[in-house]
């Protein structure tokens, strides 16, 4: 999977991750992976589906993938993680 087509949802705005989705596909990109971690995945689905209701109407949710990742902590301890990849689709 190509690394310039994966969003990163995160602690910023919703409409901030909206334009990098959009303008990814603006630019050609035929499929964008909105990708996020534990309470950021609510917003990567808001992000999906503005996407897809407003600004690329002809962009359709073509997968979802959910899954634990684990992460070490600062003291070292493991923690696991929800994460979550929408792939939209032009």
């Amino acid at each position: 999977m190509p690394e310039e087509n994966v969003v990163f949802v995160g602690k910023k705005g919703t409409m901030s991750y909206v334009l990098a989705v959009v303008t990814q596909m603006n630019q050609g990109a035929n499929e964008v992976f909105v990708k996020a971690r534990g309470k950021a995945i609510s917003r990567a689905v808001d992000v999906a589906e503005i996407v897809k209701n407003k600004f690329v109407t002809s962009a359709q949710i073509s997968d979802i993938k959910i899954a634990t990742e684990e992460i070490s902590t600062e003291e070292g301890n493991p923690l696991k993680v929800s994460a979550i990849e929408i792939t939209l689709k032009k």
